[in-house]
């Protein structure tokens, strides 16, 4: 470890005195040089007596700084310079594997793009849509508006499309929670919503759920921390193909009555999934922010998803968007509307959504023939599990096939691994008897 820099000497070099300033600040002495890696900063009381600030202020920017990864450690073991360049990535996505030809990759629970609709007519439709290649930052193209609104869970005060649903999510959440807040979550969930959630730098609180969805007495107990939101997928959870039933979503709104919380609905699998598409829109019209992807349905190269919200939230989400792309690609909102009034394009979904389902039931089955219980359920993935994920893992990769560890999707201790089984073809029995060897030691 380096030498431990004087209280005094830091606090000169620190003119503004906020959180954000010191942390600013720091964050500049560090990548300067000036604080090289290593060098073991002053105790947080001896730093705030300097600056004539209060600890608790010297602790917020330093909890900034640990979150970029410039700084490292608390507590009696010291606060240290551990990084001068803070380059942000999403750790869990960003963590996947680089897979040699041949390893059967069973990582990626996306659509299969045999599956998919032809976007040729679509794309021609849509670079004839009205006020192409204008700058005003409109929200939703009236078409794509009518096409999704038919099938909407509930009426909508204000709609509005957005590049894809993680997209929606992240914008929803930076231009509606602050850094420091809290999150609850279904647990398990999404790992993108949770490096959204980590880069965010809020706490998250992990809800607990069962066959039905999440459990009333969990997010019960999570809304006693007062969180800014609740995210959770309503319709089909994309890990662990559980579907929220009507009742269960009743309940939910029970406990969500005499709160503030904000209600994310995450409808990522969107109409891959049998089950009808439903909301707390109706009952929490000025809270809740519901959002459906188009990617799993009709392809990831539109880009699409649209949210809906009250108009004052929607107003909020439009000004975030400002600082960066202002709207979607009306070409790309114009072929979704086309083929979202497309009748092939719905048998194409009604026969995909057909072939998923063969195609997880098959390994289901046969993990069950290897002693290996997974509950019903629909979607893109298995949620197995194991005795221990590191164990999982090695010996699967030892028999040339990658999945994801459940870790990856929690943020609690987990005994899972995801295994994509959208395009699983004709290796079934092959992962089959990979995944019966890893279950247990």
């Amino acid at each position: 470890m380096g030498d431990t820099v004087e209280a005094s000497w830091f606090a000169e070099k620190i003119a503004d005195r906020s959180i954000r300033g010191i942390a600013l600040e720091t964050s500049a002495l560090i990548r300067a040089g000036v604080l090289p890696i290593g060098t073991r900063l002053p105790a947080i009381r001896d730093i705030a007596y300097e600056l004539h600030v209060s600890p608790a202020t010297i602790s917020e920017a330093w909890s900034e700084l640990r979150r970029q990864k410039i700084i490292s450690g608390r507590g009696r073991n010291g606060t240290w310079v551990s990084g001068d360049r803070f380059v942000a990535k999403p750790e869990r996505l960003a963590s996947s594997g680089n897979y040699a030809a041949g390893v059967l990759d069973l990582t990626l629970a996306g659509p299969d793009a045999a599956l998919l609709p032809r976007l040729a007519e679509a794309m021609a439709y849509g670079a004839s849509v009205d006020d192409l290649n204008s700058y005003e930052r409109s929200r939703i193209v009236p078409e794509l508006k009518d096409a999704v609104s038919e099938r909407w869970p509930y009426e909508a005060e204000a709609f509005l499309a957005t590049n894809g649903g993680y997209n929606a999510v992240y914008t929803i959440l930076h231009a509606l929670v602050s850094s420091g807040s809290s999150v609850a979550i279904e647990h398990p969930t999404a790992m993108r919503l949770l490096d959204i959630l980590e880069d965010l730098g809020v706490k998250i609180i992990p809800v607990a759920c069962d066959g039905e969805g999440p459990l009333p007495d969990s997010l019960s107990e999570a809304l006693q921390q007062r969180p800014a939101a609740f995210l959770f997928q309503p319709r089909l959870h994309s890990v662990t193909g559980v579907t929220v039933s009507s009742s269960r979503l009743g309940q939910l709104g029970d406990v969500l009555e005499d709160s503030d919380t904000l209600v994310i609905e995450d409808d990522g699998v969107g109409d891959v999934s049998a089950a009808p598409p439903q909301s707390l829109g109706g009952r929490f019209a000025e809270r809740t922010i519901h959002i459906l992807s188009l990617s799993k349905s009709l392809g990831p190269d539109l880009r699409l998803a649209v949210l809906s919200s009250s108009a004052p939230i929607v107003d909020q989400i439009q000004s975030y968007r400002s600082f960066s792309a202002g709207w979607t690609s009306r070409i790309l909102q114009g072929a979704a509307a086309w083929l979202l009034r497309d009748p092939a394009t719905w048998q194409l979904i009604a026969e995909a959504r057909e072939i998923y389902q063969q195609r997880r039931d098959a390994l289901a089955d046969a993990l069950s023939e290897r002693g290996i219980a997974i509950p019903a359920g629909q979607g893109l993935c298995l949620w197995v599990p194991v005795v221990s994920e590191p164990f999982a893992m090695v010996t699967l990769a030892a028999r040339n096939i990658a999945v994801n560890p459940g870790s990856k999707f929690s943020v609690l201790p987990s005994s899972h691994i995801r295994v994509a089984t959208s395009t699983l073809g004709d290796r079934c029995e092959e992962a089959a008897d990979a995944i019966a060897l890893a279950h247990a030691p």
